[in-house]
C-alpha cells in the first residue's frame, strides 16, 4: 500500500542567512550558515574602529615626537668653528667612552629676562661629564667659573677674533660661546669633547618641576633677595624657582664661596638623578614625557644630539648606571697666587684626574674632610695649598678625589 506523503514547506530563508552557495561546494549538501548581514556590518565597523584607533595612536605618537624634537635648538655654527681648529684638538678617547660638556647659561634672553639683566651671557655652571665605555659609571667634574685658564683664539659673534690670553674660565663663553668654551676645556684637560648641552634658567626650573621637586635640608632659614630665595630651616621639597635660587645662591648659604655653591649644585643634581631613577621615570611614558618636554624646551646642543633620538640613545645608555657610580667632583684647585678671588689648578692632582678620564680609567670620590664649611682645594681633601697627591686605595678603583655620588642624598 502506497503511503501518501505531503511535503511540508520550509520556512522562508532570508538572502544570505544560512543560504547555500549555488553551484559551489556544499551547494547540495549541508554547510555552515553564512554570517547575517548585521554581523558583517558590526565587524566592519569594529575593524574600522580599531584601524582608526591605531592610526590615531600613531598620529599622537608622531605629534609628541615632533614636538619634543622641535624643542631642541641645534647649533651647527659651533661645529663649523671647531672644524677650523681640528689640528689643535686632543685625540678621541677609547671607543664608546663619551665626554659631554654641560653648560648652564646665565643668558637673560627670552623667558630668562625675569632673572635680571646682563650684557651678553656667561657660563654660570660648567661640568665635564665622562661616560665610561662600559656605561658602568659616570663622572661629572665641575670647572669653577673663576678658574684661571688659557683661553685660545676665539671667534666673537660679530666675526672678529680674540687673541689667546689668560683669563677666568667663564670669560671664554662670553667671548666666543660654546666653541670657545669647548676649546678652552680641551686645552685645559687634554680631553676631547664629543658633545655639549646648554641649558638656561627656564629649562632648569621646568626640569625640577617635571619630577615634582627635589628634597633638601637646611640647617637654618635662608633669606637671599639676590637669589630670590626665602626658605625656612629643615627638610623640604624645592620646586622650580626655589630650586634655582638654591643652586645659584652664594652669600646666604655656606661661607659665600663659589666652591660651596658648586658642591651644592653637585649634591642637588645627584639628588635629581636619584629621584629620576628611583621613581622609574625613564621606564614610565606618562612620567617621562613631561621630563623630556622640560629637558628639550630650553636646550641647545650639537647636531648629533639635536634630536629626540640622539638624546634618548644617550640617556638610554646610562639608565643602568647605579647611583653609587654617578660621581660628582670639582677639579683640584687652590687660591690663585696673584689674586685670592680667583682659582688655579693644583698639580699633579689635576693632571692625574684628566689623564684617568681621557684614558677611560677609574676614579673614585669620597666625602672631603670637614666638608660643608671650608673650600676643598686639593685632590686628597686637605684645604691647604700643598699639591698633595690623592690616595690610591687600589688599582681597580683608581685615585680618590673629594666629591659625592648620586646615592648620597642632600639630607643624608
Amino acid at each position: 500500500m502506497d503511503a501518501h506523503v505531503t511535503d511540508t514547506p520550509e520556512p522562508p530563508r532570508f538572502a544570505g542567512w544560512g543560504a547555500r552557495p549555488a553551484g559551489g561546494p556544499g551547494a547540495d549538501g549541508p554547510g555552515p550558515p553564512r554570517i547575517p548581514p548585521y554581523r558583517w556590518h558590526w565587524r566592519r565597523w569594529a575593524a574600522l574602529g580599531v584601524a582608526g584607533f591605531v592610526l590615531a595612536g600613531a598620529g599622537t605618537g608622531w605629534a609628541v615626537y615632533a614636538k619634543l624634537n622641535s624643542n631642541i635648538h641645534t647649533d651647527s655654527a659651533t661645529e663649523r668653528e671647531l672644524r677650523k681648529w681640528e689640528s689643535e684638538r686632543p685625540p678621541a678617547g677609547p671607543p664608546n667612552a663619551e665626554n659631554v660638556l654641560l653648560i648652564g647659561s646665565d643668558s637673560r634672553k627670552g623667558g630668562n629676562g625675569r632673572y635680571g639683566h646682563s650684557r651678553g651671557q656667561r657660563s654660570d655652571t660648567t661640568m665635564l661629564l665622562h661616560l665610561a665605555a662600559d656605561r658602568k659609571s659616570a663622572t661629572a667634574v665641575s670647572i669653577p667659573r673663576d678658574l684661571m685658564v688659557e683661553v685660545p683664539h676665539c671667534k666673537r659673534p660679530d666675526g672678529t677674533e680674540t687673541a689667546p690670553r689668560p683669563a677666568q674660565f667663564n670669560a671664554a663663553f662670553a667671548a666666543g660661546g660654546p666653541a670657545c668654551t669647548i676649546r678652552t676645556v680641551e686645552k685645559l684637560t687634554g680631553i676631547r669633547i664629543d658633545h655639549y648641552l646648554i641649558i638656561d634658567f627656564v629649562g632648569f626650573t621646568r626640569m625640577v618641576n617635571a619630577v615634582d621637586g627635589v628634597e633638601v635640608c637646611l640647617p637654618r632659614p635662608v633669606h637671599d633677595p639676590e637669589a630670590h630665595l626665602t626658605l625656612p630651616a629643615g627638610r623640604q621639597t624645592l620646586h622650580g624657582e626655589a630650586a634655582l635660587g638654591y643652586v645659584r645662591a652664594r652669600k646666604s648659604l655656606g661661607n659665600g664661596s663659589d666652591t660651596q655653591r658648586m658642591e651644592r649644585q653637585q649634591r642637588f643634581l645627584g639628588a635629581l638623578v636619584k629621584k629620576v631613577q628611583s621613581n622609574g621615570v625613564l621606564l614610565n611614558p606618562t612620567r617621562l614625557y613631561p621630563v623630556l618636554d622640560a629637558a628639550t624646551s630650553s636646550l641647545t646642543t650639537d647636531t648629533e644630539l639635536a634630536s629626540l633620538r640622539g638624546l634618548y640613545e644617550l640617556v638610554r645608555s646610562t639608565r643602568r648606571i647605579p647611583t653609587g657610580k654617578v660621581q660628582f667632583m670639582t677639579v683640584p684647585r687652590r687660591e690663585y697666587r696673584l689674586d685670592p678671588n680667583r682659582d688655579e689648578l693644583v698639580q699633579p692632582d689635576a693632571g692625574r684626574l684628566f689623564g684617568q678620564l681621557h684614558s677611560d680609567l677609574p676614579v673614585t670620590v669620597a666625602p672631603p674632610q670637614g666638608a660643608g664649611e671650608e673650600p676643598v682645594r686639593t685632590g686628597n681633601g686637605s684645604s691647604d695649598d700643598r699639591p698633595d697627591e690623592p690616595s690610591v686605595p687600589s688599582p681597580s678603583s683608581g685615585p680618590t678625589f673629594p666629591g659625592t655620588t648620586a646615592e648620597r642624598g642632600i639630607c643624608e
